[in-house]
């Protein structure tokens, strides 16, 4: 690994949060807890995926530094909460550890490497399957971590792809639509979103329902004995 490179103007980020927080500082910032800052974090993501959408450097910059600067925020506050008492460092330490301990292709030793073989993102996805499983060993369901919150359609693809790992849902089969391009599905979507306002009806909802439906019908097939208890049909 490479020496460590100095990151004065984030150590320079922590300090400003630090005063903001302390005695004698922002009112506000001393008051703030992990929960009230949910809301600020979603938005903040948001924000930071519509720069990159849109591809403006200097938006992308700013954007990534208020998620940053949540990070850190929510640091500081475990910091200095009992029962908490983790600093950004720790934040930092674990995720190291994680990126290492899932990457023995890149890290590992030579042997290591060589035995694992891995030639593609597909290798390396798979693999990152299997340590994350091991890491995760209190997990009875490929669904336990999928974060329910998520949007609609977010978590439709997440549920859906590891319905397909599991192969319970057949990933080779021809969709209901025939679609090209992502414009052509942006307009699909938008026409059905339109037919459910026009109906009162409400999408995401919907796709909730359906969703919790598929989720249920997974973790019956898992506790069935897997694959082997069938193909789920998604009923389109």
């Amino acid at each position: 690994m490479t020496e460590a490179t100095q990151h004065p103007k984030l150590e320079e980020l922590i300090a400003v949060l630090e005063k903001l927080r302390a005695p004698g500082g922002c009112a506000w910032d001393a008051e703030q807890t992990h929960e009230s800052l949910v809301k600020y974090l979603v938005e903040e993501t948001y924000e930071l995926v519509d720069a990159i959408e849109r591809g403006n450097r200097d938006e992308m910059i700013e954007e990534l530094g208020d998620v940053l600067y949540q990070v850190v925020f929510h640091s500081d506050i475990a910091a200095h909460t009992p029962g908490e008492e983790f600093t950004l460092e720790d934040v930092a330490a674990n995720m190291t550890a994680k990126m290492i301990g899932r990457h023995p292709h890149v890290f590992g030793d030579s042997a290591e490497r060589d035995a694992l073989n891995i030639q593609s993102g597909a290798d390396v996805s798979g693999m990152w399957d299997e340590l994350k499983k091991a890491d995760k060993g209190d997990r009875t369901s490929v669904l336990d971590g999928i974060p329910q919150g998520m949007p609609a359609l977010a978590l439709a693809d997440k549920v859906l792809g590891k319905a397909e790992k599991l192969g319970i849902i057949d990933a080779s089969a021809p969709g209901a639509l025939a679609l090209s391009n992502e414009e052509e599905l942006g307009g699909v979507l938008l026409a059905i979103v339109t037919s459910a306002r026009l109906n009162g009806l409400d999408s995401e909802r919907a796709l909730r329902t359906v969703l919790r439906e598929l989720q249920d019908e997974i973790r019956d097939v898992e506790k069935d004995g897997g694959v082997d208890a069938g193909i789920i049909g998604l009923g389109v």
